[in-house]
């Protein structure tokens, strides 16, 4: 019997391929996140120089729905008018608590390190609770400040894996020492919703190498569950 291709194409849709890049002098992890191909995409972040990732799009001949900020810190924003220029009217999505962050290089802190980067958007607000979809996938936000007050993560259940940003990463957390950051709400977050995730989710972080929800609850030094 023929398999149905177009269920395999559904199935296929529901469950996300992930690619990275790592972008910029803070080797920040900047993901491209689609299903079938061609098809549709979003982009996760975006770092100094995203040339590499835009050309990735192109190849694939993928359609940018949305570019998602898990916070607004300078990079992972410096990249997103050169995308928006690549992608014309390409939304940016990012957390109510930072609205004002990507025009501010005081708050999205390029400024204390020499950079004057400011960044178009957001265009919608993210909270607490919300569903994204892409194609057939669904992606809930959570709401993870701490690092910054509107970091987010973004939960796949389907496929058992999260886009954390600088939440948390492979045996660390995010920094919890500049302006608006805070180590017991940063804590709060990791514990009482990273960690409430099925042990096999695969965390993808905004540094770093990935890790799996189950490893950081034994053994991450700086929050145990």
């Amino acid at each position: 019997m023929q398999p149905d291709i177009s269920t395999d194409a559904r199935r296929k849709d529901t469950r996300p391929t992930i690619e990275t890049f790592e972008l910029g002098p803070f080797l920040t992890n900047c993901y491209l996140i689609y299903g079938t191909q061609p098809g549709p995409c979003w982009i996760v972040d975006a770092s100094f120089e995203p040339e590499e990732l835009i050309a990735r799009v192109r190849q694939l001949g993928l359609v940018p729905q949305a570019l998602v900020l898990t916070h607004a810190h300078v990079d992972h924003i410096a990249g997103v008018d050169e995308v928006r220029r690549a992608f014309p009217g390409l939304p940016v999505l990012g957390h109510v608590a930072e609205k004002d962050w990507l025009s501010d290089p005081e708050l999205n802190l390029g400024r204390p390190i020499g950079m004057e980067v400011t960044a178009h958007g957001p265009d919608r607000l993210m909270a607490e609770g919300d569903v994204l979809e892409l194609g057939a996938q669904r992606w809930k936000v959570f709401h993870t400040p701490g690092h910054s007050p509107g970091g987010v993560s973004l939960y796949n259940e389907v496929s058992k894996v999260a886009m954390v940003g600088d939440t948390l990463f492979a045996g660390s957390i995010g920094r919890h020492d500049f302006p608006g950051s805070d180590i017991r709400v940063l804590a709060d977050s990791i514990r009482k919703k990273l960690y409430s995730l099925p042990d096999e989710t695969k965390i993808y972080p905004g540094h770093g190498a990935t890790s799996t929800i189950g490893i950081e609850k034994r053994s991450n030094p700086f929050v145990r569950a």
